[in-house]
């Protein structure tokens, strides 16, 4: 038999195997693979598991549970969520108005410096956010690059007031909208576009009524990640913004103020952020928590 005969053979042989039913053992055998867990990686798993879910336990363990209702009602407390709600809230439409273009363009257009653009919207995922908040108090402040001409030209002042806490929100949230919303489109089949530009669509009108509907999750996931990430904000706020109650005191803040003072008002500020951030958890299972 030669070389050629015996490739044939094979070939056979292994459709044959397949054909009987090889494909399911096959599946199976790799199933059990994956369940058999090496010792050696076993036991860092689980301290690992431990390292990230004891402090969580810790804080719902020490939490004031019988007072927390009184905490939650006090006036700074809630001063803080009220003003931590609407500015996260405002930082988040910020991003949409800005950011689903910006996303559009990285994804759909090709320019040159187009990785450097990418590297400059993904900056604030890894600048620290202190870093950020100065960088924003040198550009936007009343003698910043650009907050000397507001400041003179308008009269426009974004220090130390709400909107600089939405500023400060906004630049450090944006990059998760658009990340979320870039991927997507790049997942999104182009054609459907170009179908509706082919009949007489302009390209706006072909983004709004086709694009649109079709990356409307990435645009949900995205939004609601940006408004986590916005409502957690802590560096950046309290540089640019300061720490004023009832006009730039978030929850972060409050919970950094109140840890100093009064640590049961520190500790329901922190479960209430604990609480939202499984509800985005909860609310992303669909892309993020389900095995592929």
């Amino acid at each position: 038999m030669t070389a050629l005969d015996k490739s044939g053979a094979a070939d056979e042989l292994l459709a044959g195997g397949k054909a009987r039913g090889d494909g399911p053992r096959r599946r199976r055998v790799r199933a059990d693979a994956r369940g058999r867990v090496p010792l050696p990686l076993l036991l860092p798993a689980l301290v690992g598991l431990a390292f990230l879910s004891l402090p969580l336990i810790a804080l719902l363990v020490r939490a004031p549970w019988r007072s927390l209702p009184d905490q939650l009602t006090s006036t700074e407390v809630w001063q803080a969520l009220q003003l931590s709600l609407v500015c996260a809230t405002a930082a988040t439409g910020v991003s949409l108005v800005l950011g689903v273009p910006l996303a559009w363009l990285l994804a759909r257009t090709d320019f040159p410096g187009r990785g450097f653009v990418r590297a400059l919207v993904t900056l604030p995922l890894v600048l620290p956010p202190v870093v950020g908040g100065v960088a924003l108090l040198l550009a936007l402040g009343r003698n910043g690059v650009v907050g000397q001409w507001l400041d003179s030209a308008f009269g426009i002042t974004l220090p130390f007031t709400t909107a600089g806490v939405v500023v400060a929100e906004a630049f450090v949230a944006m990059p998760f909208l658009v990340i979320s919303v870039e991927g997507t489109l790049r997942a999104a089949d182009p054609r459907y576009e170009e179908a509706a530009t082919t009949l007489g669509a302009s390209r706006f009108t072909a983004f709004r009524r086709v694009t649109l509907p079709l990356i409307a999750p990435g645009i949900a996931a995205g939004s609601v990640l940006a408004w986590a990430r916005a409502l957690g904000e802590f560096g950046a706020t309290i540089t640019f913004a300061g720490n004023f109650p009832g006009r730039t005191q978030t929850m972060p803040l409050a919970v950094y103020l109140a840890l100093q003072n009064d640590p049961a008002a520190a500790i329901a500020l922190s479960l209430v952020l604990l609480a939202v951030s499984i509800a985005v958890l909860a609310g992303l299972r669909d892309r993020w928590m389900t095995a592929s």
